[in-house]
């Protein structure tokens, strides 16, 4: 009667192995090999619970170069509890299936999957439907482990050519980067004429960033060599630049500044999507922004002050900024904040009051949010 009983409930732990199994080696194939934005539950779930004891550790720390040293390791680490996670998964289903085909003791069913995950081989099995399960589980195992080797090289590909961009940029936008500082550069140098080909670069480094943020995901994290350095606030400055010379500086129209700024804010809200933060897809001009008035007319003044060429309205020039500016406005700050980025004009040093459910949503997700109020830099001393 108790053998009549368990047949049930192994065919029920051997369902739910294979399917255990199964999810994770999906999960490993959304995360490595599919090339495209997939979310995975299983990847969230592990960067979320990581990134949940490095906060708890960044809270004991006071400066922002300590909290940069801490977070540094935060991508790295989560990449191998993700494969820890997947490997520890893989374990669990196959020892459902091996009590369910072989009828031995949990712990035995635990040492024949350990040793077969593990390609130690310490564990002997004598029957034909063990020795295929043992077989199954040794190759899925050293194809998780190879493919997280394999993914390696890809990443930091992806990462070099983004920081190659942004390093560069410290060149020209100062430290951290700056649009007003940029343009008053590109004055002094007399070389106002050439910001196309800045446009041009940045499209396709929006374009690339876009690309490889998405389907390398724990990419957003890596952060940049340097502490003063990050790729969001790098975005930031160029399409602030971008804005800055379509709403307000008096040269020739260069259309291709709009195509830098819509690859721009498409980029920003496509990683942003992927991290499940909610925006307003639709903004209107009207809309507020976090840049207020007055630091808008500061930042004319600067620039005025340094020679740079500037249209006689400026009550046009600050609706069409505002104009440009709100397409990317809530993710550039909400990224800004989810990536702990340093401290730079009209990007991280502010942030939406929303900015923890902002920031959370990428576990859960949301609906846009319409309207924002916004924290202005002088209050999050």
């Amino acid at each position: 009667m108790l053998t009549l009983l368990l047949i049930p409930l192994r065919a029920f732990a051997f369902v739910l192995g294979l399917l255990v199994v199964i999810s994770t080696c999906i999960s490993a194939l959304r995360t490595f090999v599919l090339p495209r934005s997939a979310p995975d539950t299983i990847s969230r779930a592990v960067f979320i619970w990581v990134r949940a004891l490095f906060e708890l550790r960044k809270k004991r720390l006071e400066t922002f170069v300590q909290r940069d040293r801490a977070m540094e390791l935060y991508a790295p680490l989560s990449l191998i509890a993700l494969l820890c996670t997947w490997l520890i998964c893989i374990q669990v289903g196959y020892m459902g299936m091996y009590w369910a085909v072989d009828g031995q003791s949990v712990y035995d069913a635990f040492k024949i999957s350990g040793s077969s995950l593990l390609t130690l081989g310490f564990t002997l099995v004598d029957n034909l439907p063990t020795t295929i399960l043992t077989f199954s589980e040794a190759t899925i195992g050293l194809i998780l482990i190879a493919l997280l080797i394999s993914y390696l090289p890809t990443i930091y590909s992806a990462f070099q050519r983004r920081e190659g961009a942004v390093t560069m940029l410290e060149i020209r936008a100062g430290s951290p980067p700056s649009a007003v500082e940029m343009l008053i550069r590109y004055t002094r140098l007399k070389r106002l004429d050439e910001l196309g080909e800045i446009w041009r670069s940045w499209e396709m480094w929006f374009v690339d960033i876009e690309e490889s943020h998405t389907s390398l995901a724990a990419l957003s994290f890596f952060r940049s060599p340097q502490p003063h350095r990050s790729w969001i606030t790098a975005a930031g400055a160029i399409l602030d630049v971008a804005s800055l010379v379509r709403s307000s500086v008096d040269i020739p129209t260069d259309s291709q500044a709009d195509l830098c700024i819509r690859a721009g804010y498409l980029a920003l809200r496509y990683i942003a999507s992927f991290f499940r933060i909610a925006y307003n897809s639709e903004p209107q001009a009207t809309d507020p922004i976090s840049i207020s008035r007055a630091e808008f007319d500061e930042a004319l003044r600067e620039l005025e002050d340094a020679g740079v060429p500037l249209k006689p309205d400026r009550e046009q020039a600050w609706k069409d900024f505002a104009g440009w500016r709100v397409n990317y406005d809530t993710v550039l700050l909400a990224l800004s904040e989810l990536m702990m980025a340093p401290v730079a004009r009209w990007s991280s040093d502010r942030q939406l009051d929303t900015t923890s459910e902002n920031v959370l949503r990428w576990r859960k997700g949301g609906k846009p949010i319409e309207r924002h109020e916004f924290i202005p830099p002088s209050s999050l001393e």
